[in-house]
């Protein structure tokens, strides 16, 4: 595992699927890195814009295929994070697969036939970890997703790991968080003390660690209404229409939400002029598309626990003075996609949102048309999204104002109607941040709010060791002590091991390490590996090389036999260093027999007195003796016992090499005495210019070779 560790996760949308790669120090190198007051913040989640690929339809759209999803959804999103990730990661990579309310909406049956398909063909064609699909590929609730929602939006403005700088009065410094999808909205934020106090209940422990090990806790308040998202609310409105026709077989239904003299199916499709199909026709009515959607919002639902915002939900009383709400996806692109562009004021306030969207509603279709091709509000801005673009914000403004209670800026505060509320809201917001009651957000420091951040910093956090045995999992449950039973984990992973208890990675130990260790420790490894290579290339080789080198360094040159070479530094103690020529040992004239200076193997057949040799055997690591060099003791002493080997031996201890012969110019050993001055010896088999001892064979049989006559006993 390297400097950087990644993380992928799939959101399935009800519309498309949006693939995320996230990075971030590996936490080794994160507590090297930090300082005092970063060591209390958590981990630094990372990511680019091109890290990110959707696709369309959304995952939901396979459940009469599933066999499909994956070579025909799923192949394209694992192909683009493979392109993302560094190969060396794959295994170390999480992988999650999401699905929000798109995948709410189906069965059963079917939910869990396309969940299966998709960890199937995931594990199979991924090299990314997937430990358990039952938690890395799953249908989130929406309170889950609304969880990490609001994680992404505190983590990206700060307020986790800087309390002080976002104090908003009364001990509150985290943001609100609201989001809305083609099917579901949700709504996250941390109640006041007095509120908190009293919904305990209600509230969700969230549990984080920072870059040291320590803990953070917080107590939040989620919910998410399910059929609430736009594409969902506006299949309800034109249900009503349809059930407030006064002309029960009517194939017209007029449309307030739509721009004047727009036709379109029932589904919002292009209306062709032949069809004779029941269709909607757009009036431009703006005000009364406000009137006509506020029913949605079921205000009237029964309550059966107090207070509740939308369709009976319990939800507890916002405190505006000190909870602040940052609004994504559907609050973003419907008041900003249309209605921003060519304005410098970015800033949200109902009066100047109303304005706009009552200028651009109020014109008929074909005004609209024309605007479109002079790409009079962006590129972005096709066919589409403008002819739905009415309708959504008429259901943001009801959402907003009339389900939530987001202060009307600009009405509520600002009755003048040449008041540009705007421009006050976005100096209010330059000066303070995000401390208005609402804003609407796509980006906070080059990073996309999503709610998929929230779920990479969770398992990021998950991953910190922890300092003790005794401190708790992060992840989120019921508001009780310690862990409920509810609890649910950021991963299938095990609990990382306290700091200092578990081994990291040699690579990251020597990469990442202080300069003045690193080369030492990479020319360390090197010398390892060398060694390693020659041990594993064979005997023959061994020394082969073992000669090169030995000469190389003076070893070589021609033998002088009269006179005892010393032992070299590898040549005898080392079992893979073989000498050059065979071994001997000294045999000491105490007790012992006289020898000539030369013995074959017929000789060695018929005496036994000579020492084993130290020589390597053919099967097995020669052992080390552990008597020392001239021990008198007849019978040596083993380091290591060898079991089941015969070595045959020839001269005195020599063990000869397999194809060694006896006559072999290396099979002959001449010995010297010490106390002996020897002279030259003679070619031929003479005693003309030697000397020899009064034992020698050659003083009892002159006319005879040493070499070829067997010794015997005088």
């Amino acid at each position: 595992m390297g400097k950087w560790r990644y993380g992928v996760v799939l959101d399935a949308g009800s519309s498309g699927t949006r693939v995320h790669v996230y990075r971030w120090l590996d936490n080794a190198v994160a507590r090297k890195e930090a300082d005092g007051d970063k060591l209390k913040s958590l981990p630094e989640i990372k990511t680019k814009s091109h890290w990110t690929k959707k696709i369309h339809p959304g995952v939901s759209s396979f459940a009469n295929t599933p066999e499909d999803v994956g070579h025909k959804h799923l192949a394209e999103l694992l192909d683009h994070a493979r392109e993302i990730v560094p190969d060396d990661s794959h295994k170390d990579t999480p992988i999650f697969l999401l699905a929000t309310a798109g995948m709410r909406l189906l069965g059963d049956v079917e939910r869990n036939v396309l969940l299966e398909q998709i960890c199937s063909y995931v594990g199979a064609n991924s090299d990314f970890m997937l430990p358990d699909c039952g938690v890395h590929i799953q249908v989130i609730p929406g309170v889950t997703e609304g969880l990490y929602g609001w994680i992404a939006t505190n983590y990206l403005l700060g307020s986790f790991d800087s309390p002080g700088a976002h104090d908003h009065g009364k001990g509150h410094h985290t943001y609100g968080f609201l989001d809305m999808g083609g099917a579901s909205a949700q709504i996250a934020f941390a109640p006041n003390a007095t509120e908190t106090e009293k919904h305990a209940n209600d509230l969700t422990l969230l549990r984080l660690r920072n870059i040291d090990g320590s803990d953070q806790e917080h107590r939040v308040f989620v919910t998410s209404w399910l059929e609430f998202g736009v594409h969902e609310a506006r299949r309800r409105f034109v249900e009503s229409l349809q059930a407030a026709s006064a002309v029960p077989d009517a194939t017209e239904l007029p449309d307030p939400c739509l721009p004047a003299g727009l036709r379109t199916t029932l589904d919002g499709k292009p209306f062709a002029p032949e069809d004779d199909t029941i269709h909607l026709l757009g009036t431009g009515k703006f005000d009364e598309c406000l009137r006509q959607t506020y029913p949605l919002l079921d205000k009237d639902a029964p309550c059966p626990d107090q207070p509740c915002l939308l369709r009976g939900v319990h939800v507890p009383a916002i405190d505006f003075d000190v909870n602040h709400f940052v609004g994504i996806s559907e609050y973003w692109h419907t008041t900003h996609e249309i209605f921003e562009m060519g304005h410098k004021d970015k800033a949200y306030d109902f009066h100047t949102y109303q304005d706009r969207v009552q200028s651009f509603c109020s014109q008929d279709w074909s005004s609209i048309e024309t605007g479109l091709e002079n790409h009079q509000w962006g590129k972005k801005v096709d066919r589409e999204s403008a002819s739905e673009v009415c309708f959504k914000a008429s259901w943001i403004i009801n959402v907003l104002h009339d389900g939530i209670g987001i202060p009307r800026v600009g009405l509520d505060a600002m009755k003048s109607s040449s008041h540009n509320g705007t421009k006050e809201v976005l100096s209010h917001g330059q000066s303070k941040g995000f401390l208005d009651s609402f804003q609407a957000t796509k980006k906070i420091e080059d990073t996309e709010v999503s709610w998929t951040l929230g779920k990479m910093v969770l398992y990021a956090s998950s991953q910190i060791p922890i300092e003790s045995q005794e401190a708790l999992p992060v992840g989120f449950g019921s508001n009780v002590a310690g862990v409920p039973s509810d609890f649910q984990y950021p991963s299938a992973e095990l609990l990382p091991d306290p700091e200092g208890t578990h081994n990291g990675s040699w690579r990251d130990a020597m990469l990442e390490g202080s300069s003045s260790r690193r080369v030492p420790g990479l020319i360390l490894f090197l010398l390892i590996l060398v060694v390693a290579a020659f041990f594993l290339c064979g005997r023959s080789r061994r020394l082969k090389l073992y000669h090169k080198v030995h000469n190389f360094f003076g070893g070589g040159g021609p033998s002088r036999p009269s006179y005892p070479k010393k032992r070299r530094f590898l040549g005898g103690k080392l079992p893979f260093f073989g000498p050059r020529s065979p071994t001997y040992e000294r045999v000491l004239e105490d007790g012992a027999v006289a020898y000539d200076l030369g013995e074959t193997a017929s000789s060695r057949s018929s005496f036994d007195g000579g020492r084993p040799s130290e020589a390597d055997s053919s099967k097995f690591p020669a052992p080390k003796r552990a008597s020392s060099w001239g021990s008198g003791s007849n019978t040596p002493t083993f380091k290591y016992a060898l079991d089941n080997s015969s070595s045959v031996t020839i001269g005195l201890g020599i063990t000869p090499s397999p194809g060694v012969s006896a006559m072999d110019r290396h099979g002959l050993v001449v010995r010297t005495e010490s106390r002996d001055h020897l002279a030259p010896v003679a070619l031929g088999p003479t005693t003309n210019g030697r000397r020899s001892r009064a034992g020698s064979p050659s003083r009892s049989h002159p006319n005879k070779s040493p070499v070829m006559t067997p010794l015997t006993d005088e």
